[in-house]
């Protein structure tokens, strides 16, 4: 593939970068997960860190945020030697990370996330709400113009919390700013204008950090891209001197030949017929899905486009059982009638539901990683109401192995595994009901390319053995190239179907406009 290139000024290398960090180490007891790692970002320069999930990407950028403080190695913040003892000493530092999972209270409002912790007074020593609000409207004008900072986060969908975490992270005024996966749960337009800005910050002397595992991101926005694996540094290289098939080399250590490896399907018999399916949840001023009919068959990937608010995560969990019987229509399960009433009964019909946000209704968070992957299938793991350790494990053990997951162990809190390992959790637990249709809605999100390689020959495998799949992605080569057939839906409705030969990027961009 030949090197891209991108109209970017010239970074000078004249005096110190912003930000070096030199032979970084970190274990966690008695196991090194970075090995002597180097990075270096410069005044107005937009670099990109990438590697697998789990190549230590994140335990780096928490050093550098004053997350974790045991570490060996040096770093310097404009030539001085720096040591962040927590993040109150890396935000002094005006260092600012984005984490990829949100961290924002719930029931407090946008302003008051926004500025949690560094709130104004007023002389009196008491918040002052009105230069709050006033401030977090102005952070967020060109973010995200239409929020009402006064309203509670929880209100908001997970695309417009992402922006939020965005505004909160830019109100710091931070020199050296860490963007983790900022764009995982926004939509084109929405990212355009992350863009716009983080090339603003860009001009004005600012060092940007950007993890993201979408490449045409990291060649949009990134003069220079640093790469480890596992825990590892590979090498660093300017974005214009790096093609993509090098970096995925040096991403994963073998060559990917086939990203997209999709096999010809073989429909069998019918597993889902959807017939005029309308939702219209307590309060909503319009019908979320409205009049679907779809049908999947046995062995084929039936992908679903859109943009976000088209309705198709929705529709997923009125299949599901999501919103018990609130929705209408008639639904068939393997030529029997079906009325999704709970989760429940969508799990004893066969189905399994995997959701986009894994951390808020994919995991228990609490719990470890053997308990999260037998959660949905406790009539298993527990046959006489009684939980065997033992038992787990032997549910467990072979779709560890099959999902190739990296965890310290089975007993590890889930908390302590990567994005992308935390998701493949997600697709044991659901694969242990032994279903046979599964509902993936966004299934790579967070995900890096040699995993993405492994979900996608993992969904051939499934469909081979006669699973159904029901599939919502956001990313356009990925839809084209896994599904067998796809339809598209806008504002709640089907407004196209396409069959494999027929769909092309524009055919699905314009029916999902």
């Amino acid at each position: 593939m030949a090197t891209e290139t991108h109209n970017r000024p010239v970074i000078a290398d004249a005096g110190p970068p912003l930000l070096r960090m030199c032979d970084v180490r970190k274990a966690f007891g008695n196991v090194e997960v970075l090995h002597g790692v180097t990075l270096d970002v410069r005044p107005g320069e937009i670099h990109a860190l990438v590697g697998e999930n789990g190549a230590g990407k994140s335990t780096l950028m928490k050093i550098l945020a004053g997350v974790y403080t045991d570490w060996t190695g040096l770093m310097e913040i404009g030539g001085q030697p720096a040591r962040f003892h927590s993040p109150r000493d890396a935000e002094d530092g005006r260092v600012a990370i984005i984490h990829q999972e949100l961290a924002l209270v719930p029931y407090l409002s946008v302003a008051e996330n926004m500025f949690l912790g560094r709130e104004p007074l007023t002389r009196w020593h008491t918040v002052d709400h009105g230069r709050m609000r006033a401030d977090a409207r102005k952070l967020l004008t060109q973010l995200a113009p239409s929020i009402d900072v006064s309203r509670p986060v929880a209100e908001y969908p997970v695309s417009i919390q992402q922006l939020i975490e965005i505004g909160k992270a830019l109100s710091r005024n931070a020199r050296i700013l860490i963007l983790d996966e900022p764009t995982s749960a926004l939509s084109d337009t929405e990212a355009g204008r992350l863009f716009d800005i983080l090339r603003e910050l860009k001009a004005q002397g600012a060092g940007l950090i950007y993890i993201s595992h979408k490449m045409e991101e990291i060649y949009a926005l990134a003069d220079r891209i640093t790469v480890l694996r596992d825990g590892e540094y590979v090498g660093c290289r300017p974005a214009s001197e790096l093609d993509r098939d090098e970096l995925i080399h040096w991403m994963v250590g073998r060559q990917i030949e086939q990203l997209f490896p999709k096999h010809v399907s073989q429909p069998g018999r019918e597993l889902l017929r959807v017939e005029h399916l309308s939702l219209t949840p307590a309060g909503a001023g319009r019908k979320l899905v409205d009049d679907v009919s779809l049908c999947v068959r046995a062995g084929e990937v039936v992908g679903i486009g859109g943009l976000m608010g088209s309705g198709a995560s929705e529709l997923l969990g009125s299949i599901f059982g999501q919103y018990g019987r609130r929705p209408t229509g008639t639904l068939h399960v393997d030529g029997k009638p079906f009325v999704p009433a709970s989760p429940l009964h969508g799990i004893d019909a066969g189905i399994a539901f995997v959701t986009n946000d894994r951390k808020a209704t994919g995991l228990v968070l609490s719990m470890s990683v053997l308990r999260n992957m037998t959660l949905a299938s406790l009539k298993r793991a527990a046959p006489r109401g009684r939980l065997s350790g033992g038992f787990e494990r032997t549910l467990a053990e072979p779709l560890s192995r099959e999902l190739s997951l990296k965890a310290p162990s089975l007993h590890a809190p889930i908390t302590s595994l990567s994005g992308g390992n935390q998701q493949k959790v997600i697709l044991a637990k659901w694969l242990m009901t032994q279903p046979m249709l599964l509902l993936l809605d966004e299934p790579t999100r967070g995900i890096d390319v040699g995993a993405k390689a492994d979900i996608y020959e993992l969904m051939n495998r499934w469909t081979a053995a006669g699973l159904g799949i029901l599939l919502i992605t956001s990313e356009l080569p990925e839809l084209l190239a896994m599904s067998d057939r796809i339809v598209v839906m806008a504002h709640g409705r089907l407004t196209a179907e396409l069959s494999r030969k027929e769909a092309t990027q524009e055919r699905v961009m314009a029916a999902a406009v």
